[in-house]
């Protein structure tokens, strides 16, 4: 499991008050999914752009992540926002069923134990809650293009990278289903010339 002190370091690489990618066309997508004065968990939220986001849009949002860095940052450009550090791979120190909405935005791929960061998002959850990710495409067109351009597959493939996991449309829906979240909505954005394309998915945790 990745340690605090790893995941500091990679925020030491990362420039401040850089936009997120696809941060219009994201923050679309989850504001779409949200109504004002819901409880909203920003699992993962980087410098909190779209915790803060939420926030304006009336939503009162928790936004936890597992380095202090991006938390430090955060404070300085929100001051206002309720930010929290976590263990990413461990028992989460919420409340069961406290939100209504959780948001994690290009963080599954980076979660070696999938399973256990998915049985936290569901019992953070109310029943019927709603759970909404991004994460990197590697469908037909990606796995193509890494097949066939050595450039993309030494990036893909490359044992410094921070992605764990790969997601096709198939292979998520089929672990969000395993997981009882229900009414399962997936749709792709981003330019797949520029190798930008996401999945974003739409998720309601089942009652039981």
């Amino acid at each position: 499991m990745p340690s605090r002190e790893y995941h500091e370091a990679l925020w030491e690489n990362v420039p401040a008050r850089v936009e997120p990618p696809l941060f219009v066309e994201r923050s679309s997508f989850v504001l779409a999914h949200v109504n004002a004065g819901e409880r909203v968990l920003d699992l993962g939220c980087g410098e909190a752009r779209f915790a803060a986001a939420l926030a304006d849009a009336g939503a009162r949002v928790l936004a936890v992540d597992v380095a202090e860095e991006p938390l430090r940052r955060a404070r300085e450009a929100y001051p206002l926002l309720e930010l929290g550090l976590i263990e990413g791979e461990a028992d989460w120190p919420l409340a069961d069923a406290e939100f209504d909405v959780v948001w994690a935005g290009e963080v599954i791929e980076h979660v070696a134990d999938t399973s256990r960061w998915l049985s936290e998002v569901r019992r953070v959850l109310r029943p019927h809650g709603t759970l909404l990710l991004s994460t990197p495409a590697h469908g037909t067109f990606e796995l193509a293009r890494v097949a066939l351009s050595r450039r993309a597959r030494e990036r893909c493939l490359d044992p410094r990278g921070e992605h764990l996991r790969f997601y096709t449309r198939a292979s998520l829906i089929s672990l969000l289903g395993d997981f009882r979240f229900e009414q399962i909505e997936l749709h792709a954005i981003g330019s797949r010339l520029r190798d930008q394309r996401t999945l974003l998915a739409a998720a309601r945790r089942s009652r039981f």
